[in-house]
């Protein structure tokens, strides 16, 4: 046997050791985003069982700011060693659009490990603002140009992305008020600081159902099993206005193989518990898990679909 072939035998039963222990230490999750905000809550879902099936903690690091560049950053930035994931959200991509120069690359930066869920968005309002229905809240916004504002989890954020988009395709005039984070915009929503928010239906459900925010319609292309009483913004006469949410991690690139194979089969193990899959469906979210290869794909069609978006809201 060549020495070559020797070493080459050497690493991959190194790596296969490696990988039989790993983890062994706890691992850092980054959220780039609030406490509170969707990504957070279904994060700290995960995080939760993710852990069980590793048998090693995995812990939450909320890194908000930017409108999510500065954890997304800081999650390229980290030693691919396998301690470091990223739950990413649609930020992840828009950021990369709008940002110039771009903070960094959504493909060559990162190594995908999976989709963990699919949700959309709900157009809110606080019960103040006299209106139940979207063709209502145009009719005002139309009415009062200026005079209406909205909530987002920050400048290019998918929240403000996707108020500018419904804004392009009404002909509307509101005005934008960016958070560091959708945690304090909710706060100022439920608050009546702002009047209007396109929230990410996970961080919004509890208060809809609570009746301290009052939900006009939803973003996906059909009803949402978690509220199917609320009309599609489609539906409500705004034809060609369907944004979707999804969550899932990342690791920063080069990440070894054998450490990704093993958070995603833990990852898709988390995901398809069954009081799991009744959890998210509370919280409005659905599992949404594959390989990692596929969520690579995701990704970059994301890319494509937000760059359609951008350039629709003159963005």
């Amino acid at each position: 046997m060549s020495r070559w072939l020797v070493a080459v035998t050497l690493f991959a039963a190194l790596a296969a050791a490696h990988a039989q222990s790993y983890p062994t230490r706890p691992i850092r999750m980054i959220v780039a985003s609030t406490p509170g905000s969707g990504v957070d809550i279904v994060a700290r879902i995960v995080a939760q069982r993710m852990s069980e099936t590793l048998r090693s903690s995995i812990v939450v690091d909320n890194r908000a700011g930017a409108g999510g560049t500065i954890g997304v950053q800081m999650a390229s930035k980290a030693a691919p060693d396998g301690y470091t994931i990223l739950m990413a959200a649609p930020s992840l991509t828009i950021n990369a659009l709008l940002v110039q120069p771009a903070p960094y690359d959504a493909i060559r930066d990162f190594s995908a490990i999976g989709q963990a869920t699919t949700s959309h968005y709900v157009i809110v309002v606080n019960p103040s603002l006299p209106v139940r229905t979207v063709k209502e809240l145009i009719a005002l916004a139309k009415a009062k140009p200026g005079q209406l504002n909205y909530g987002s989890g920050g400048n290019g954020n998918s929240t403000h992305l996707a108020a500018e988009y419904f804004k392009s395709l009404t002909g509307t005039d509101i005005v934008h008020v960016a958070y560091k984070g959708s945690g304090p915009a909710m706060v100022d929503l439920l608050g009546g600081q702002v009047q209007v928010m396109f929230a990410n239906v996970v961080a919004v459900l509890p208060h809809m159902k609570s009746g301290k925010l009052r939900a006009l319609a939803t973003t996906a292309q059909s009803r949402s099993l978690a509220t199917p009483e609320v009309p599609t913004v489609v539906e409500s006469g705004v034809p060609g206005y369907v944004v979707t949410s999804w969550f899932g991690l990342l690791a920063p690139a080069r990440t070894p193989q054998p450490y990704v194979v093993k958070l995603n089969a833990a990852l898709v193990a988390a995901m398809r518990e069954r009081d799991m899959l009744a959890r998210l469906a509370s919280e409005g979210a659905e599992p949404a898990t594959g390989t990692p290869e596929a969520f690579a794909r995701h990704v970059a069609s994301e890319l494509a679909i937000w760059g359609r978006v951008i350039k629709a809201s003159g963005l």
